[in-house]
């Protein structure tokens, strides 16, 4: 092939490729699913850290900081968590959860009187009648965090699931299930965490206020 007719060649071939390339399907990556888990306790913490500490990192953050930190190094820790990168926690959460890090996977023990007295706050202080309706709920819980009222975030908007479950009879212990038990699948792959610590008239009055929207 003379060069003058090997030039044409080259350039048609390069547009061939330049054009399958753009029509070619937008690439996708598979993330591998979650392995880490929290270790195991009875103290409060533990229900409380699946809950609010997986919706921002993986339990394998927690799994490589420094071995034998103590009660107050891990409350530290947690509480670098809400004021330093703005994760929805109470002071409340902050301690319990300290705790339980403390007595999980630091030098502390489940039995030790400050582990204890953080993992149980005193439940005679006056609780606000504001703290129990359904936007305290979902402050209080993360909810904010991957949900929004009108627009998707991580999960579908409230407006997305009342509308799916529009004239449904079981609409309110479907969603109030859901709540409770987490799950994925229904909106996507991204799974959502169980609340199960919640009282049931809390799930219920969550449940309600979604399906309201």
């Amino acid at each position: 092939m003379n060069r003058i007719t090997f030039l044409p060649a080259l350039l048609f071939a390069t547009q061939a490729c330049w054009m399958a390339t753009a029509e070619a399907a937008p690439l996708t990556i598979q993330l591998p699913p979650e392995t880490a888990a929290l270790k195991p306790s009875s103290l409060p913490g533990y229900a409380l850290a699946q809950q609010k500490c997986s919706t921002c990192h993986s339990a394998d953050y927690i799994n490589f900081q420094p071995p034998g930190m103590s009660l107050e190094q891990w409350t530290a820790e947690a509480g670098k968590m809400k004021n330093t990168y703005g994760a929805p926690i109470s002071d409340e959460d902050v301690s319990i959860i300290g705790a339980y890090l403390a007595a999980t996977y630091g030098s502390a023990h489940a039995s030790d009187a400050g582990v204890q007295a953080a993992s149980y706050p005193s439940k005679t202080e006056a609780t606000p009648v504001a703290k129990n309706d359904a936007m305290s709920l979902l402050q209080n819980n993360a909810c904010l965090s991957c949900h929004a009222i009108d627009h998707k975030v991580v999960g579908p908007s409230y407006h997305e699931v009342a509308a799916k479950y529009a004239g449904d009879a079981q609409a309110l212990e479907k969603v109030t299930s859901s709540i409770e038990q987490g799950g994925s699948g229904k909106w996507g792959n991204v799974p959502m965490p169980a609340f199960a610590q919640l009282k049931a008239d809390d799930l219920k009055k969550l449940a309600a206020f979604i399906l309201e929207q």
